[in-house]
């Protein structure tokens, strides 16, 4: 279900898809994240997702212009995992409520792994 928004010129529909590769950009700028993840069903597995698909790692769900976000990522050994995940709540924040002009409810940050090395 797209967001909506109305305005004295008509309603504006910002699609789900939209919205979570914005959350996506948004938390790859922040230090400490390796990537988003995607589950595999079938063996319960995380895999990283590359650039074109980081909206896979996000669940948006919208009513009406309510707006709630899970990021499902994967983090660098050695960070400090709550304030990795902090910044990117406040950055997905800021970059969702200024670029669409919708209030943000609720970013859930779930961190499904830790990449050691290269």
């Amino acid at each position: 279900m797209p967001a909506k928004m109305n305005t004295e010129y008509g309603g504006i529909n910002i699609d789900e898809n939209v919205i979570a590769t914005i959350a996506g950009i948004s938390a790859m700028e922040s230090y400490g994240i390796v990537g988003m993840a995607s589950k595999n069903a079938a063996d319960g597995l995380f895999k990283l997702l590359k650039w074109d698909n980081l909206s896979k790692g996000i669940v948006v769900k919208t009513e009406g212009s309510n707006i709630d976000v899970e990021l499902h990522v994967i983090l660098e050994y050695g960070v400090r995992i709550s304030v990795v995940a902090k910044n990117i709540v406040d950055r997905v924040k800021f970059n969702l409520e200024d670029l669409t002009g919708i209030k943000i409810n609720n970013i859930n940050v779930h961190v499904e792994g830790i990449r050691v090395g290269k």
